[in-house]
């Protein structure tokens, strides 16, 4: 993997897991993962839209079930850090994070937007 590409991912490693920065588009339509975008100061971010409304909770709930079944960890194991009322979240995800960096990878190769 190429240095600048690494720079590019919106997620970051820990021994525990891994973090990734999201914008989620609440009432998107559809519940999907669809890839990555740089924000206007830089950051990537990993772009998730989810049906479900901005109303109490519902849609950063959606967005953790969506996660957790792409990844293939148990619901239990995806916690919000921040941004429960913000567009812009970091996401906890426990588990192997080499193992959820390749998830991410793959989910994402397919939907890159630059």
């Amino acid at each position: 993997m190429v240095a600048n590409e690494a720079s590019r991912e919106p997620w970051r490693y820990s021994t525990a897991g891994i973090s990734i920065a999201l914008r989620v588009t609440p009432r998107g339509g559809r519940d999907d993962i669809d890839g990555i975008e740089q924000l206007s100061d830089g950051r990537s971010v990993l772009k998730v839209r989810v049906r479900a409304m901005a109303d109490g909770g519902e849609a950063n709930k959606a967005v953790l079930v969506l996660l957790a079944k792409s990844l293939g960890v148990p619901k239990a194991s995806v916690k919000l850090l921040s941004g429960a009322t913000s567009r812009l979240k970091q996401i906890a995800v426990n588990g192997d994070p080499t193992r959820l960096g390749e998830a991410l990878r793959r989910l994402t190769s397919a939907h890159s937007i630059d």
